[in-house]
């Protein structure tokens, strides 16, 4: 079975209400986005209006691989945003920024691939059982993206102390799965540590800007700088691990509740959990009604059950409840402790009927509608109706699928040099170089500095330079020396590597492919033109 293959089988509408008031300074929009998660399309929009952080505020985070609706507020100002990927539309104005409170429910509509028809007893069985039992509702895979991208629990490094290691964790080290600029921004920094006032050669390093501040102003506070994040993704790395530590709790909890036949474990991205497909009347009543605590420093046990699967937790973490304070940013970093339902039963589950799967040839699929509480995971309820055949992605399985993407790349590369090189071979040697051969590469400098030098100017004229806003007038070409000459004159050093940025590099090859299709084009007149001579002769 596979999920989100395409951004509209993962569809999620979001039921809010909010108070509406007429000259409310919080504007009210209905944000629809697509491939992006909450942060990245709130940074988009605050980045494009110039909006101080913290101006946006949401009810809850939704998923990035899909197509998903939810609200956003705007403190004091009107904006706009209608792109392909990100839309916009006002509701109205309220008096207060939006909270979890303005939430009631989310509908979810996931369209579920690459199944056969030994799949659906299976199904109908487990939706029996879902709509009987309800489904643990652990954090489920994309709340541990810190642990997929190879950042581990930047939490842990903030328990200890280490304010430098969780600085370095969160923006000096990429992902071997992002090929975005920010992984590149992360290389930078990576490789240039303690070098603050480098210049990154990136786009996306303006995400960093108040950090790099900080550490240029205050080199060595790295507390001070870490506090620069903003203040939402501050909350959200902490909240990761304190998930983390509510989902290895409930997991023991059940252990000791429940026999061991009736219940089955499931992969996922910081481990493994287990779900119950029975219980006695008596523990099934007890589940339903329970709540599990997301701990914090001064959390206190009232169920004996509890206190033991969360000490036996937090013993295996070598950690105390009192541990869970960042010591010198109590105020600004901290565990918020709340309780949370241990099991989450899905409302108006719909399984309908199956179709031909027009992306995975020979397969078929089915859409699964349903209906959650705030905060419980859609992709919970996929992975308990199909656990027969689920399987967790692994970074090698991620790789391949973006390898294709990568393949395609590397192949239109090579066929560009190879054509290069056929060109040069069949002109042979000559004093004059070809398109491609004028074609920049990462070492040379850009086309524009090889243009042939302007023509001189008329008798009594003054040259003129050419005008080159914000860059030094270019100076004119001296003459070819003589064959001896070069032939005898030492090769040059090269010149230092000039990091071009993605744009760049998409221009570059662009430009490429241009030069190689002009040149293509040329050599096909000329041959043209041969041939309409040879007709005349005849």
């Amino acid at each position: 079975m596979r999920i989100k293959q395409k951004p509209e089988d993962f569809s999620v509408k979001e039921s809010y209400r909010f108070d509406e008031v007429e000259n409310g300074k919080h504007r009210v929009y209905l944000m629809d986005k697509q491939k992006l998660s909450t942060f990245d399309a709130v940074n988009r929009i605050r980045d494009a209006f110039g909006l101080k952080p913290g101006a946006i505020s949401y009810c809850g985070l939704k998923d990035k691989q899909g197509r998903t609706e939810q609200i956003i507020a705007v403190d004091g100002a009107d904006v706009d945003m209608q792109e392909p990927d990100l839309r916009l539309k006002f509701l109205g104005r309220t008096d207060k920024p939006l909270s979890a409170r303005n939430i009631t429910s989310n509908r979810f509509s996931v369209t579920v691939r690459a199944l056969t028809h030994d799949s659906l007893a299976p199904l109908n069985l487990a939706a029996a059982e879902v709509n009987r039992l309800g489904v643990v509702n652990y954090f489920d895979s994309q709340r541990f993206g810190a642990l997929k991208h190879g950042q581990g629990f930047i939490a842990k490094d903030l328990i200890r102390g280490d304010f430098e290691a969780a600085l370095h964790n969160y923006f000096a080290r990429p992902s071997d799965l992002d090929r975005t600029e920010d992984a590149k921004v992360k290389g930078f920094w990576r490789d240039n540590w303690g070098k603050w006032d480098a210049r990154v050669p990136f786009e996306g390093a303006k995400k960093y800007h108040r950090i790099l501040r900080s550490l240029r102003e205050h080199p060595g506070d790295w507390l001070r700088a870490f506090l620069q994040i903003d203040s939402d993704y501050r909350a959200m790395i902490l909240f990761e691990y304190q998930s983390f530590l509510w989902n290895e709790g409930v997991r023991r909890y059940l252990q000791l509740m429940l026999p061991r036949e009736a219940m089955f474990p499931m992969r996922y991205q910081a481990g493994t959990l287990l779900h119950f497909r029975d219980a006695t009347p008596d523990v099934l009543h007890t589940l339903r009604e329970k709540t599990f605590p997301l701990v914090g420093p001064d959390t206190t046990f009232q169920d004996p059950k509890v206190a033991e699967a969360m000490t036996w937790v937090l013993g295996r973490e070598k950690l105390k409840l009192s541990d869970l304070r960042i010591k010198g940013a109590e105020r600004m970093l901290y565990f918020k402790e709340e309780q949370r339902p241990l099991v989450m039963f899905p409302h108006k589950l719909v399984v309908g009927r199956t179709q031909n799967d027009d992306v995975n040839r020979g397969d078929i699929k089915v859409n699964v509608a349903f209906t959650l509480p705030p905060g419980a995971y859609a992709t919970l309820v996929i992975k308990r109706l199909f656990h027969f055949e689920y399987t967790e992605d692994s970074k090698e399985d991620i790789r391949t699928s973006q390898r294709p993407r990568l393949v395609t790349t590397e192949r239109e590369e090579a066929r560009v040099e190879e054509a290069r090189s056929a060109a040069r071979a069949s002109e042979g040697p000559s004093r004059h170089r070809t398109l491609a051969d004028r074609a920049p590469s990462r070492t040379a400098r850009p086309a524009s500095s090889e243009r042939p030098a302007r023509r001189a100017e008329a008798p009594g004229k003054e040259a003129r330079p050419p005008s080159r806003i914000g860059r030094p007038a270019r100076q004119p070409r001296e003459a070819l020396p003589d064959l001896d000459e070069v032939k005898a004159a030492p090769s040059p050093a090269p010149e230092p590597e000039i990091p071009l940025g993605f744009r760049a590099k998409q221009k570059q090859r662009k430009q490429v492919k241009a030069e190689v299709r002009a040149e293509k084009a040329e050599k096909q007149r000329l041959a043209a033109a041969k041939s309409a001579k040879k007709q005349k002769r005849k």
